[in-house]
C-alpha cells in the first residue's frame, strides 16, 4: 500500500527519471541514503529538528550525497525531501517508487515466508510457478519464519497462498470444530 504523502514524490521521481529502469536505478541510490539515515539517530534528529537552519541541513545533505557518490538526480531528490520536511519518510517514498516501477515493468512482488532458507533452485522454481499463476514476472521477497514448521506462505497483492505445515494444522483444527 502506498502512503498518501509518498505518492507525489514517487510520481515526480518516475517522471523526472524518464523511464521505470532509470527510476529504479535512482531508487537504488536513495536506498543507500535511507540506510545511513536508519543507522544514525543523530542524523534523523538533525533532519527532524526545526531549530536547525534549513541551509545547514542542505549543506549536510550535499556533503553526505557527495561522500556516497549519489547522482545529481538522487541528490536533488534528497534535497527536495529535506526542504519538504519529508526526508525521515524516505522509506515510504522508496516503497511507493518500487510499486510504481514494478507496475510499469509488469512485475509482481511475492512476499514469501519459509520455514527454512530456500536454495537458489527452490527460489527459481517458486518464481517460475508464481509467474505462470499471475501472468507476470515475479520477484521474491523471501523471509525465514521457523514458526511455520515447514512449507511456505506466499502473498502476492491481496492473495495469500498458504502451503505451510502450521496452516494445514490450523485448517484441520477448524474442520474439527
Amino acid at each position: 500500500m502506498i502512503r498518501r504523502f509518498a505518492r507525489p514524490y514517487a510520481r515526480a521521481l518516475m517522471d523526472v527519471a524518464g523511464s521505470p529502469q532509470a527510476a529504479n536505478a535512482v531508487r537504488g541510490e536513495l536506498m543507500r541514503f535511507e540506510s545511513a539515515l536508519k543507522t544514525s539517530a543523530e542524523l534523523r534528529s538533525i533532519y527532524a529538528s526545526p531549530a536547525i537552519d534549513m541551509n545547514a541541513k542542505i549543506t549536510l545533505t550535499q556533503q553526505l550525497t557527495r561522500k556516497m557518490k549519489l547522482s545529481e538526480l538522487a541528490t536533488r531528490m534528497v534535497e527536495v525531501l529535506v526542504r519538504s520536511h519529508r526526508v525521515n519518510d524516505i522509506s515510504a517514498i522508496l516503497t511507493a517508487v518500487a510499486i510504481y516501477v514494478n507496475e510499469a515493468l509488469g512485475v509482481a512482488v511475492a512476499e514469501v515466508r519459509s520455514a527454512k532458507p530456500l536454495t537458489p533452485d527452490e527460489m527459481q522454481t517458486l518464481a517460475t510457478t508464481l509467474s505462470k499463476r499471475v501472468g507476470k514476472q515475479v520477484e521474491l521477497d523471501v523471509r525465514t519464519d521457523p514458526a511455520l514448521l515447514g512449507g511456505v506462505v506466499v502473498k502476492i497483492g491481496s492473495e495469500v497462498l498458504d502451503a505451510s505445515v502450521a496452516g494445514k494444522i490450523n485448517k484441520f483444527r477448524e474442520s474439527l470444530i
